[in-house]
């Protein structure tokens, strides 16, 4: 049996590992704050910033009265089983980051939700920028090396108010045995922006997740990246979804994808309801071992000027694209590595350098098992 975990430094130099693989930095060094619940016991909750507090949800609920008008507005409670078994909790688990009105922090915030032996953890989170505030927050969802088992059931509702900016960069590192249903939403407001970054490299039993921004105020924008590998036994739903709900509001949404024997379904939509509006949806899968990769990009117009467009492509590595590699003094298996490296070095318009270290990291911490 593991031994107790009170805080990031008390877990075994190979569950450190697992989460550094995850983004997060143990030392907290680079960190504006941070998070950390086992299982559904909350360890530590805080920020080192002015104006950005970082709170249990429980907690946050009773301080601020006021925050019971986003609890459970963006999400509705009876979306589906897991939320409705969310929200039938009687104590909740999870944070609540609030930044200020033209807060911003110099270093990233982080999460991290430790799976260590409980068969289900539940965390309902919520993270609000008030106007002119700026928030970067990197989310480690990782299992214990010795968990054989469980579930992951997360409700994150994000509020973007106007002119404020959230970046969310989650990167997912479970284990065969475990099964994962996040259910996330947004709401951004006038010139705000949101950007959500997705990394999941390592093998999971089953991953179902489909957040869904919407543009409720002018000029708005929302970005979704994710870059995906699925392992044999493996099956993941995964999505993003914009609705382009005010004049002028943009979307893109780009995927990446990668099947060595796994079950991928990637899904992509936006739908354009008032004029001036624009939205793309990419999705690109790569077939190294058989196994699926099912593309499901949709867009949607509902008036005259709205922009829409998407492509989608599913294939393998070309022969002709490691031949010539080869030529230029490469051996067969550095070739084939340097061309799937390329195919998921997904560079996210406005992403912190920091932030973009951290999904780079994931990638190369998998390249060993291509």
């Amino acid at each position: 049996m593991p031994a107790p975990v009170g805080e990031l430094i008390d877990l075994s130099a190979e569950d450190r590992g697992r989460l550094e693989l995850a983004g997060l930095d143990i030392g907290e060094t680079e960190r504006s704050g941070s998070f950390f619940q086992v299982d559904q016991e909350i360890r530590h909750a805080h920020s080192g910033t002015e104006g950005i507090e970082v709170l249990p949800i429980a907690e946050a609920l009773q301080k601020y009265d006021w925050l019971k008008d986003y609890y459970w507005k963006a999400v509705d409670r009876d979306t589906d089983k897991f939320t409705r078994y969310v929200a039938k909790q009687e104590v909740q688990r999870g944070f609540a980051i609030i930044a200020r009105k033209g807060a911003k922090a110099v270093y990233p915030l982080q999460a991290c939700l430790y799976l260590a032996g409980a068969k289900v953890q539940y965390v309902h989170n919520i993270v609000i920028a008030e106007e002119g505030a700026e928030l970067h927050l990197i989310s480690g969802c990782v299992s214990g090396s010795d968990t054989r088992g469980g579930s992951h059931i997360g409700v994150t509702e994000t509020y973007v108010g106007k002119n404020a900016r959230v970046t969310s960069t989650m990167i997912h590192n479970w284990s065969e045995s475990i099964s994962v249903f996040p259910r996330s939403a947004s709401i951004i407001e006038e010139g705000g922006v949101f950007l959500s970054n997705y990394v999941c490299m390592q093998p999971v039993r089953h991953i179902d997740m489909n957040p869904i921004a919407t543009l409720a105020g002018a000029n708005a924008v929302a970005r979704f990246s994710s870059v995906v590998v699925g392992t044999p036994g493996s099956k993941l739903d995964l999505g993003s979804r914009v609705i382009l709900a005010a004049p002028g509001t943009s979307a893109e949404i780009v995927s990446r994808t990668i099947t060595r024997g796994g079950t991928i379904i990637s899904r992509g939509e936006i739908r354009g309801e008032v004029p001036g509006t624009r939205g793309h949806i990419e999705c690109k899968g790569l077939i190294l071992e058989d196994g699926l990769i099912h593309a499901i990009p949709e867009i949607a117009g509902y008036v005259v000027d709205t922009e829409l467009s998407h492509e989608a492509a599913v294939g393998r590595i070309a022969r002709d694209e490691i031949e010539y590699l080869m030529s230029r003094g490469l051996d067969e298996e550095t070739a084939t590595a340097t061309i799937i490296r390329g195919f998921l070095d997904v560079k996210i318009r406005g992403l912190p350098e920091m932030l973009q270290r951290q999904i780079d990291g994931a990638i190369d911490a998998a390249e060993s098992g291509f």
